[in-house]
Order: C-alpha cells, then structure tokens, then sequence
C-alpha cells in the first residue's frame, strides 16, 4: 500500500508564492508518473504539472513560466513552486503517483491540499 503526504497548501494573495510537496511511501519499485492536478469548484480535475517515465516534465498551458516542478528522487517527493499565483489558481490540488508494484501498474491519489489565492 502507498501512501502519498501532502503539505504546503494556503491563502496568498495574488502574485504571491506556494511549495507544495508531496511525499510517497510505500511498497513501490518504480516511479512513472509523479505530479500534481488540481480541482476548483464546479470544474474537472485537470493536470498541473508532472513527471513522466524518469524525467520528461509536463505542464499545464495555464501554468507554464510560473510554476516549477522538482524531485528528490532519492525520497519520492515532488515539489511544485507556485508563483505569480493569480485567483484563477484556486483549487485543492492532489498529488498524484502511477507506479509499478512490482508487476502491477497502479495509481494512487493525496488528500489534497487547498490553495486560496485572494486579496
């Protein structure tokens, strides 16, 4: 069983700055996807930003040049650094992992963490 820790989440004002991390634990014996989506109110979830088979980063068209995604491999954790937040990033964002154990590819999700960009 995996278990994926969120942190970071909070109210900032616009053009402000987030971290949020998340940390996966767990019988995993290997990453293919690790990143983060987000979900506003009355909207779908939709992909923020994350890493694909090893490496490859993948960004929303919406969040490109303001938001960067990074690891530490070594601790399967992922970051995303939020800046120049507008109101429009709003949402609970949820860590999400696709992974292979050890045969069985599978997919596990955060709780979510709550990001609130507001004056």
């Amino acid at each position: 069983q995996v278990q994926l820790v969120e942190s970071g989440g909070g109210l900032v004002q616009p053009g402000g700055s987030l971290r949020l991390s998340c940390a996966a634990s767990g019988s995993i014996s290997r990453i293919n996807t690790m990143g983060w989506y987000r979900q506003a109110p009355g909207k779908q979830r939709e992909l923020v930003a994350r890493f694909v088979n090893g490496g490859i980063t993948d960004y929303a068209d919406s969040v490109k040049g303001r938001f960067a995604i990074s690891r530490d491999s070594a601790k399967n954790t992922v970051y995303l650094q939020m800046s120049s937040l507008k109101p429009e990033d709003t949402a609970v964002y949820y860590c999400n992992l696709g992974y292979w154990s050890p045969i069985r590819y599978l997919e596990s999700w955060g709780q979510g963490t709550q990001v609130t960009v507001s004056s």
